[in-house]
């Protein structure tokens, strides 16, 4: 029976992939932790062939779980889960030691494959095939263009910080809508990550290109866009508002 330890801190997914695992009788959970740290501690003491991590937790995130696991001689298979499953996340979890990224909603029957597969002598578990790749690239560069128009008709400057952060926001919200519940919590910290910086320079430097483009009083542009008069000259919205409301339209119109 090979051993598993799972890092998330959404207990009901854990909750769900433990009681899946354990119906099945090649694996076996050891241990559940609920924050980064946590997570270190588990395979350190428990020593688990697998470790199914998520990216984003409490304490330390799952990149800096990756990081100490690094210097470790005996390390498991690690595999990312995660919503953050765009090209940027998931080169920097293969580059910092995962074995493979998955991402939510997970197939559990998927999972269960890919480890089977992992434990093969043959297996090379690692980056996904180019043609998902491949797939994934063009994905990413349509919307990033389409977003780029967006931020050129409102006014937004290419070169200021805050127009990398705000489109990085935006495609996080385009792939995981509910992460705009959780701004502060998850949306920030996984942009201070992959760029890194703070996440209240992330949060200063949105604020500034929303600032920016109201400052050039393109608010009529950014009323056509949507299609209807959301905002004055005087009515300028939060980052989390507009993020939401450009990820919004990038949804009804196919992302």
């Amino acid at each position: 029976m090979h051993t598993v330890v799972i890092a998330d801190d959404n207990a009901a997914f854990s909750g769900e992939l433990k009681d899946y695992l354990s119906n099945h009788t090649d694996f076996k959970v050891l241990g559940v932790a609920a924050d980064g740290l946590e997570a270190i501690k588990l395979v350190e003491r428990l020593k688990p062939e697998f470790l199914l991590l998520d990216i984003v937790m409490p304490e330390l995130d799952g990149f800096g779980v990756l990081t100490a696991l690094a210097t470790k001689t005996e390390k498991p298979l690690t595999i990312m889960i995660s919503q953050l499953a765009t090209d940027g996340f998931v080169t920097k979890s293969l580059r910092l030691g995962a074995n493979y990224f998955m991402a939510k909603p997970l197939n559990f029957d998927k999972l269960h494959e890919y480890m089977q597969e992992c434990l093969e002598p043959q297996s090379a578990f690692t980056a996904p095939a180019p043609e998902v790749r491949h797939t994934a690239a063009r994905q990413n560069k349509s919307l990033d263009e389409r977003i780029a128009n967006i931020f050129i008709s409102v006014g937004i400057p290419a070169h200021i910080k805050g127009y990398q952060f705000l489109r990085e926001a935006i495609k996080m919200a385009v792939d995981t809508p509910e992460i705009i519940n959780s701004i502060t919590k998850k949306l920030y910290p996984s942009i201070a990550d992959r760029f890194d910086t703070s996440s209240s320079k992330v949060e200063r430097a949105i604020r500034h290109a929303i600032e920016v483009a109201w400052n050039r009083g393109k608010i009529e542009n950014i009323n056509s866009i949507f299609g209807i008069k959301v905002y004055s000259a005087n009515d300028k919205p939060t980052n989390g508002e507009f993020i939401a409301l450009v990820a919004d339209k990038m949804i009804l119109e196919g992302a």
